[in-house]
């Protein structure tokens, strides 16, 4: 829904002027840029059952407040914070392979939480969480400072029109409060199909003050990175993927 704003009247010496209907319209406030666009995708059966079973377990809602991640997971481990999983199958395999770490999973699509959830009854993951909402404000309200091991954004929408790049996620405000969330010594770990997101994904991770570049320009795939179905059906075409691993400083 699009918030609103009232306009006040300009106060000043003279005499009043006479109250009109214009006064007193409601403006609609801009919407703000978003970097998805929330369709309305159809739920599997086992994913609606997972859904409707499993969220409010592994479930955590949004709100503005700072969030307890040991309290959120019942222990204390290092902590990843993963944004965009898709339909879940990388999250659930990395969170397998580091059991040590819990991960808190944030994407907007029902059906990929559906997903996500009957990944982690169908493997026995205690170690993901997940919030269903936009990424940006999970970030500013609920992470906390210096609290973050790593964060993980493999894929995101390469609004690849130049007209859209606007809603490209990984913009310099962002990348900037997701430097502020890491810990010193914390990873930020991109990777992209699409090499002119790439160019601008490295620029801006390079121009962050708080990150310092793990490589030369780009980096190999880290060994946690799993190659997905797409990705390898990529390659079989001809296609590369750019890896990029910054620290925070």
């Amino acid at each position: 829904m699009e918030a609103s704003a009232v306009n006040a009247l300009p106060s000043g010496k003279g005499s009043p002027q006479p109250q009109t209907a214009r006064t007193s319209e409601v403006a609609p406030a801009r919407r703000p840029v978003r970097s998805y666009v929330l369709r309305q995708g159809r739920f599997t059966p086992a994913q609606q059952r997972a859904r409707e079973r499993l969220l409010p377990r592994f479930g955590i809602a949004f709100g503005h407040e700072s969030l307890d991640l040991d309290t959120a997971f019942g222990r204390s481990a290092p902590k990843i914070l993963e944004i965009g999983f898709g339909m879940g199958e990388t999250t659930a395999e990395i969170a397998k392979s580091m059991s040590e770490h819990d991960f808190l999973a944030i994407d907007v699509h029902g059906p990929g939480v559906g997903s996500l959830l009957r990944h982690i009854d169908e493997q026995g993951l205690a170690n993901i969480r997940i919030v269903q909402h936009d990424a940006v404000e999970v970030v500013e309200h609920m992470i906390s400072p210096a609290i973050l091991t790593a964060i993980h954004v493999f894929f995101p929408d390469p609004w690849p029109k130049k007209r859209h790049h606007k809603r490209r996620l990984l913009q310099p405000g962002f990348v900037h409060a997701l430097a502020l969330r890491l810990k010193p010594g914390g990873s930020i770990h991109v990777a992209t199909d699409w090499e002119d997101y790439a160019m601008a994904i490295l620029q801006t991770l390079r121009s962050e003050p708080l990150l310092a570049n793990t490589a030369d320009g780009y980096a190999a795939r880290p060994a946690y990175r799993p190659v997905t179905k797409f990705e390898r059906r990529g390659q079989g075409l001809g296609h590369r993927v750019w890896d990029m691993v910054f620290r925070r400083q």
